[in-house]
């Protein structure tokens, strides 16, 4: 099993567990979306918390297994990162990213899927967009929910050297809501949720503020089709 979900008072609790870095395949990612798609559907009570399992909350996609599939399985892993990645910004419900360890490339735009980043107060954890030095572009879904939550500042800094930063580094930029102690990480998570919940407005004004990118990514859905796909040799 690349993930597990496990449900208890109102929270679904999605935890990646694809060892040794929880990075993503193609049957993990569609796994994803599809789950993300159902609890749309019949949404959580208090919601979805993020998290991964190990020495790494997600390293991103597996660039071994992108790299040795022939063209058409990278081109549907591709479509499938923006489709599993819009299901998870529409969610209506909170979700709250905890993060106990390395979050990179796809892995950090997933943690960027939560409406409350949490993250392990440990200077070792590194967080950060690489696509450029592993060798991988973006697909157009993430650039989008990336563009909509980073400043221009950091997500030039973060695209175009790979660098990775810290979690207090993100704290102090407003990326990460709140360092803890990792034995505090998953409680502390699911506070936040229930805190979230409890707001009666709460579906509607996180529809209305994800109103514009969810209808650039649900168009890139639509299109069947990435400028990525086209660049691919």
């Amino acid at each position: 099993m690349s993930f597990s979900i496990e449900n208890s008072d109102g929270i679904a609790r999605l935890t990646l567990d694809r060892p040794p870095v929880n990075a993503l395949d193609l049957e993990t990612i569609e796994r994803l979306r599809d789950t993300f798609a159902h609890l749309a559907a019949e949404p959580p009570s208090t919601g979805l918390l993020l998290t991964g399992s190990g020495r790494a909350f997600c390293a991103g996609v597996d660039t071994r297994a992108f790299a040795a599939s022939d063209r058409e399985r990278r081109a549907r892993m591709i479509l499938s990162i923006t489709a599993m990645i819009t299901e998870l910004y529409a969610l209506p419900c909170p979700v709250v990213s905890a993060v106990g360890g390395h979050a990179l490339g796809g892995g950090f735009v997933l943690m960027l899927g939560g409406d409350v980043r949490l993250a392990a107060s440990d200077p070792q954890i590194k967080l950060g967009l690489t696509e450029a030095q592993a060798g991988v572009a973006f697909p157009a879904g993430p650039l989008e929910v990336i563009a909509a939550e980073l400043s221009p500042e950091l997500l030039r800094r973060l695209t175009l050297t790979s660098a990775t930063l810290a979690p207090a580094e993100l704290h102090a930029r407003g990326v990460i809501d709140e360092l803890c102690a990792a034995a505090e990480l998953v409680p502390a998570a699911q506070s936040r949720l229930h805190a979230l919940a409890g707001q009666p407005g709460f579906a509607q004004v996180k529809a209305q503020i994800r109103r514009t990118t969810l209808a650039r990514l649900r168009a890139l859905v639509a299109s069947g089709d990435d400028p990525m796909i086209a660049g691919m040799a």
